[in-house]
């Protein structure tokens, strides 16, 4: 085999084995991989990969069980990187690095990947999410800003956003991916190639300050994904995409909802404006005015009032909207305005918390729970409480070490992504959803609230005792809706009695949430945990 081809070889040398990092697969497809149990069973064994490889994995696809080449055509491979990369997210990891050799007509592959999210969050940048409808242009246009490259009006720059190189020649993304660019003294700092590595660290290294995009996935049936994306992550910043040919659609009202959901000050922008006359982007921006004016909100145009007037006045209410071309450049130039300048919104002060997303077994160093800092800091040594666990009590644990970025350090704060072992418990006790607390807090877990609810979509109307899951800070629970007045049509806006299903959680006055089920979903804001439920002995 030659030189070019040494990854692979050692991969094939090393061998699938019980206990090892190396995978072999032939191909991956969302229809089987992807189904009913499936998922979570896969995930699990990349899981296994990785830790037993002390963090970092090697797939190899394209191969038979026992390491046979037999290549995949391009498309087959886009697939499999596509579902390898939602099996990574799923468990707490991602794709790192992608390298390919041709075999005849098909394709081999070794994939990398590494422990941990592939963003970090620092005290001095902001993290924008995107969201739109598909082939609205989220990923062109973020691509188009962190290089600096017009598009060939194609989507050529989309594929600097995807999570390895391939999905190119697809043209869809179908995972959280991301994108990194800034600013110094004298202007962007933008990336080459964001495939390399060091093209990454140049510009963290250089910029004085950092806009990271969380850009989640535009197509309905990973819905899951994207409300993890933009619920799930510490964002300041939304930046919704209307595209000027299409204008808002289904999804966009869906995406609108969730972003809104959460108080999140958000950007719109019309993108494709390169495409249509200035009267149909006139059209469509009339569209989203009328969209955002139903969601109480106040359009600001960018264009007709100034970007110095929509850094001062974008908030949770007042939502900037301008038009965008990422073949012209149209629009690109204010929107680097805009991040330069927008304040960070997400880091909070007060006690330590942090709701828990991912849970390990670390060998060597036990149960290690990963999530976002929500408010204040932490430390090695810190005595915590976690829970509550499914009878609603809470469990003293200590902090044993701080992991952020594969970097072990001795404090963090809010806004940063990180792992902490523990002492006083073990892996299996420790759920996502679950809180961790200072030792002195007095954790009320409640089994049901009071909130106030929208109906974004449902096929018919929401009756007392529907049943969807909620999507609050890292709880993903099934719970029953108790509508007042006995019911909600779709649009609606109202009072609800909303109860979990199998177990108490931390809910808090004003977090905000998403419950969807099936092809329905609505937003929701607790108002309310103060409930004679939650102090009865079955709550």
């Amino acid at each position: 085999m030659s030189a070019d081809r040494a990854a692979l070889q050692r991969a094939l040398e090393r061998g699938e084995r019980e206990g090892g990092s190396v995978e072999f697969k032939e191909r991956l497809t969302r229809s089987v991989h992807l189904a009913d149990g499936r998922l979570e069973s896969l995930a699990a064994q990349l899981r296994h990969r990785v830790l037993s490889g002390d963090g970092e994995a090697t797939y190899v696809v394209g191969v038979t069980d026992d390491g046979g080449i037999a290549g995949i055509s391009p498309e087959a491979f886009s697939e499999s990187m596509d579902v390898l990369s939602l099996l990574a997210e799923e468990a707490g990891a991602h794709i790192d690095d992608v390298q390919t050799w041709g075999i005849g007509e098909g394709i081999v592959g070794v994939a990398t990947l590494q422990e941990g999210a592939v963003l970090d969050v620092d005290d001095d940048h902001i993290v924008v999410g995107t969201a739109g409808h598909v082939d609205h242009g989220k990923s062109t246009l973020v691509g188009s800003l962190v290089t600096g490259d017009h598009d060939d009006g194609q989507g050529g720059t989309r594929g600097f956003l995807d999570v390895q190189p391939h999905e190119v020649d697809r043209g869809l993304s179908a995972d959280l991916s991301y994108g990194v660019y800034g600013f110094d003294d004298e202007g962007p700092v933008r990336m080459d190639n964001p495939h390399r590595k060091s093209d990454r660290a140049r510009v963290v290294e250089e910029a004085d300050r950092l806009v990271s995009f969380v850009d989640t996935v535009g197509h309905e049936p990973w819905l899951r994904t994207t409300i993890r994306g933009l619920v799930g992550q510490k964002l300041d910043y939304g930046l919704l995409v209307v595209a000027a040919d299409d204008g808002p659609t289904k999804t966009t009202r869906e995406h609108l909802g969730i972003l809104l959901a959460t108080e999140l000050p958000t950007i719109v922008a019309i993108t494709k404006a390169d495409m249509v006359s200035e009267e149909r982007v006139s059209e469509v921006e009339r569209e989203v005015e009328r969209l955002l004016r139903n969601a109480d909100k106040t359009p600001l145009s960018v264009d007709r009032h100034g970007v110095e007037a929509a850094i001062e006045e974008i908030n949770e209410q007042v939502v900037p909207v301008l038009s965008t071309s990422a073949v012209t450049m149209e629009g690109l130039p204010v929107l680097d305005e805009l991040f330069e300048h927008l304040p960070k919104t997400s880091a909070t002060e007060g006690d330590f918390s942090m709701y828990i997303d991912r849970t390990y077994n670390v060998t060597g160093v036990g149960a290690v729970a990963s999530g976002t800092v929500r408010s204040g800091s932490v430390e090695a040594g810190d005595e915590l409480l976690v829970g509550p666990l499914a009878d609603g009590a809470f469990r003293a644990v200590e902090v044993r070490s701080i992991e952020m970025h594969y970097h072990r350090v001795d404090e963090a704060s809010a806004g940063r992504i990180v792992g902490i072992a523990l002492k006083g418990i073990s892996e299996a006790d420790l759920e996502r959803g679950m809180v961790l607390l200072p030792r002195d807090a007095d954790p009320d877990p409640v089994r049901e609230f009071e909130a106030e609810v929208m109906v974004l979509n449902h096929p018919t109307r929401i009756d007392d005792g529907y049943e969807p899951v909620v999507h609050l800070e890292t709880v993903s629970e099934t719970v029953s809706i108790h509508p007042e007045g006995g019911q909600l049509l779709p649009g609606d806006t109202g009072r609800a009695h909303i109860r979990f299903k199998f177990r108490p959680y931390m809910v808090e006055e004003g977090q905000r949430f998403v419950f969807r089920e099936g092809s329905s979903k609505g937003v929701g804001t607790v108002t309310d945990v103060s409930v004679d439920g939650n102090r009865t002995e079955d709550s």
